[in-house]
């Protein structure tokens, strides 16, 4: 199994009474609650936690797109992943992803993934999100009812760029080009993997077994609440008669690691409470514009993680005290041995060969995000990585295998 350390990049510094003071972390968020020093050190210290997930042997590292939040500073995780390339040498750097219907033109996307490609010598894994509706709807302006049809025009165009061996003209419903011809070109030949982040979307299960890309469940709540909507897209890989490989899903989990349980239940509990409590208050306006979902997904009655936490203050069910983060399993908290269970029981349960894992979330201080990537590196991780050994991992950096 790959094991992958991912980071959200939070403002870590906003105050006690936020959710009085802002309406949302998302689209509208105050500005006067920004410092940009505190901006600019978070920056340092959170590559400086990537680098030495690299260092200390995870698989992966990990960045994403969001905007207007503080949530996540990364309005361009290109820029995050570039400066990894120079800074790491062994992990995949897996961008999660570029929102593809936000670049205009989208060979933008094509030209900066095949960068990242070649500086990090065929390192990359590249994710195309459809975008939350925050940043795509109410930060960039997108037409929701149209939102998805310029992403798979986008991602029909970048694929065909990696691909084409000479200039050719694009003419689509949104963009059009006379001359596409990308220099350069990825390294990984004929394009580096694909991942596809989801948050339960009915058809992009099915679109990205037809494409043969991974499928990641980005999720806020836990592998308990994750089960549904895994189960839902091994339902239909068998349905479509496509082979079960774990390795064809991946997942997220929150995790804190601490030498006794009982000491991981007092160190994880401040910047949990500040994530679920302050990281997730979102305006539920922002959260489900009409012609956002699919009818599919409407018709079946699927939620995303996002709307979710906008109704509800934090989690479906209602606002959430600590005890019920861990029981609930939105986060995995404990002693090596606890975690490495619990874990166990994510990856086979669900059925993911890709396990991304925050170990840094809310305003965890620098120490104990320390403290946790390494005690997770040195005794939870050498005891996960035998898992799905019989299986291929078909979607992974020929550089990092």
């Amino acid at each position: 199994m790959k094991l992958l350390w991912f980071h959200l990049m939070p403002y870590p510094e906003l105050p006690e009474d936020f959710r009085q003071r802002a309406s949302s972390v998302w689209v509208d968020i105050p500005s006067d609650l920004l410092d940009a020093r505190v901006v600019a050190d978070s920056y340092n210290l959170y590559l400086d936690q990537l680098e030495h997930a690299d260092a200390v042997g995870f698989d992966g590292i990990c960045v994403n797109e969001h905007h207007q939040n503080g949530y996540g500073l990364m309005p361009s995780p290109n820029l995050m992943a570039a400066a990894l390339t120079r800074r790491t040498e062994r992990a995949a750097i897996v961008v999660m992803g570029n929102s593809l219907a936000l670049y205009n033109p989208p060979v933008r996307v094509a030209e900066e993934f095949a960068m990242l490609d070649c500086m990090s010598n065929g390192r990359l894994v590249a994710g195309f999100p459809v975008g939350t509706p925050m940043d795509t709807v109410f930060c960039y302006g997108q037409n929701p009812g149209t939102l998805r049809r310029k992403y798979h025009e986008a991602h029909d165009l970048i694929m065909r760029a990696w691909k084409e061996p000479e200039p050719f003209a694009f003419n689509g419903e949104f963009t059009q080009l006379r001359y596409v011809n990308p220099w350069p070109r990825p390294l990984q030949r004929p394009h580096p993997p694909v991942w596809i982040p989801g948050g339960g979307s009915i058809e992009t299960w099915e679109w990205t077994a037809e494409m043969d890309y991974v499928y990641c469940y980005l999720s806020y709540f836990g592998y308990k609440l994750g089960k549904a909507t895994m189960d839902g897209f091994w339902q239909r890989i068998e349905q479509l008669g496509y082979d079960d490989n774990p390795y064809r899903a991946g997942f997220l989990q929150f995790v804190g690691v601490a030498d006794t349980d009982e000491e991981a239940m007092r160190l994880y509990k401040e910047p949990a409470e500040y994530f679920y409590g302050r990281c997730l208050h979102v305006n539920p306006g922002f959260a489900d514009p009409p012609g956002y979902q699919s009818e599919a997904t409407v018709r079946g009655k699927v939620q995303s993680m996002v709307a979710q936490a906008a109704r509800s203050g934090g989690g479906p069910g209602g606002p959430l005290t600590w005890e019920d983060m861990v029981d609930k399993g939105y986060v995995i908290v404990g002693s090596p041995d606890t975690v490495r269970e619990k874990l166990e029981e994510v990856a086979t349960s669900l059925r993911v060969g890709h396990l991304m894992l925050l170990l840094q979330f809310g305003n965890m201080h620098p120490e104990l995000v320390q403290q946790n990537t390494d005690l997770f590196a040195d005794k939870v991780l050498p005891g996960l990585r035998g898992l799905w050994s019989d299986y291929e991992d078909r979607w992974w950096p020929e550089a990092c295998a």
